[in-house]
């Protein structure tokens, strides 16, 4: 954190918005059926067209921050994310929420993005990792932000007004970004021109993409979708102990990105510590399908370890970035996102058929349970691909 300027600062406020967006519906999801008929369904679509809108401007982003810079990249979208948060809080129907998520994914695009820009062009491939972890880690009180604390607010203001203040919040972040945040100098002509085509002929990238799409994905879309639904409908759970339950989510998300790099360390080894983790997080969604509905202190107890084990993301950005070189690095980091993301996005919308197809044919406990099982499958499948990738090159 010592490594971090103002401008990374800045840009973590960024990143906690962007945290904050994907994951704060959860929390909502009572008041949201109660006021404008959203159902879990619905939520569900919301919430993968954001993961979507977001995966869908990757390629331009990586594009923009090689031609314009983080700088300029980062904070021209971040208005977009302002005026999707503003459609939000004027939303009176579902599909309302679904325009209102797009508009904000799109403005949250490169939130991480410029960062590990910033990153990737300035510090070693060693470095790399531990600074992306814990920006990760920092901006990931936005999960916390989306939990207990936006309950508590708005169940005091109302959730209106406590959107609007994400809206004034955003606008401000957007500014910031522009006055303060300063880009990296620019690759001189000795450097070629990247294209899409180079990444994709990088061998060593083919095994990292599967498990980049579905790694992010189960923890994200337990805890910014199916957690609060779960609770609520399993377990009966007040939106209280919801708003509980994914904050220590949360915290959980936080240590786990926090404690990436130092795992690295003790392991000895970027792709054997992403494995670990991974085989973690299998076995602890397996959990949560095998045992659904047995205790809701256990339940809690596995959604949190979910959002702990589910931290190797920033581990699997390090080992991809390590194969790229420097003309590369903007295109890249955010090819490799978009694979993330974008399969975040396919796992949401395909979940919502699952629940639904599974809630018509048994009670809301084999519901989930079959849910969680969709979320382990591609999981195991991304894992056993992962095998065949080689270690990370030292710098």
């Amino acid at each position: 954190m010592r490594r971090f300027s103002a401008g990374i600062w800045v840009l973590v406020l960024g990143y906690t918005l962007s945290q904050f967006y994907r994951a704060f519906m959860a929390v909502l999801s009572p008041v949201l059926r109660e006021d404008i008929g959203a159902g879990p369904g619905d939520l569900a679509i919301s919430s993968g067209v954001w993961f979507f809108a977001f995966a869908g401007m990757q390629v331009a982003v990586g594009s923009w921050l090689d031609r314009y810079g983080p700088r300029r990249t980062a904070s021209g979208l971040m208005l977009v994310a302002a005026a999707g948060a503003a459609v939000f809080a004027c939303a009176s129907a579902p599909w309302h929420l679904h325009v209102a998520m797009a508009l904000i994914g799109i403005g949250c695009s490169p939130a991480l993005m410029a960062a590990y820009y910033i990153f990737a062009r300035n510090f070693s491939l060693r470095e790399f990792g531990t600074l992306a972890g814990t920006f990760v880690a920092v901006g990931a009180l936005g999960n916390i932000l989306s939990a207990s604390p936006l309950e508590a607010y708005a169940d005091a203001v109302g959730w209106r007004a406590a959107m609007w203040s994400m809206v004034a919040v955003t606008l401000g972040v957007a500014v910031a970004e522009y006055l303060v945040v300063r880009d990296p100098e620019r690759l001189d002509a000795s450097h070629p021109a990247g294209r899409l085509s180079d990444i994709l002929r990088l061998r060593a990238l083919w095994f990292i993409l599967p498990l980049f799409s579905v790694n992010y994905a189960a923890s994200a879309a337990i805890r910014g979708l199916w957690a609060g639904p779960y609770l609520e409908e399993v377990y009966h759970a007040s939106g209280e102990m919801i708003g509980h339950a994914a904050l220590l989510m949360g915290l959980a998300m936080i240590a786990g990105n926090f404690l990436a790099g130092p795992a690295v360390r003790l392991v000895g080894s970027v792709r054997r510590t992403i494995l670990i983790g991974t085989a973690g997080t299998v076995v602890v969604i397996g959990g949560l399908w095998l045992f659904t509905a047995s205790s809701l202190t256990l339940s809690v107890t596995l959604l949190a370890l979910v959002g702990f084990s589910g931290a190797s993301y920033v581990l699997l950005i390090a080992h991809g970035r390590a194969f790229l070189p420097p003309h590369l690095v903007g295109r890249g980091v955010t090819f490799l996102n978009m694979f993330s993301i974008g399969g975040t996005g396919m796992l949401q919308f395909g979940s919502r058929p699952v629940y639904q197809w599974a809630s018509a044919h048994g009670d809301a406990a084999q519901a989930y349970s079959t849910l969680f099982l969709f979320f382990t499958l591609p999981l195991a499948l991304g894992l056993a691909l992962y095998f065949l990738t080689p270690e990370a090159p030292r710098d």
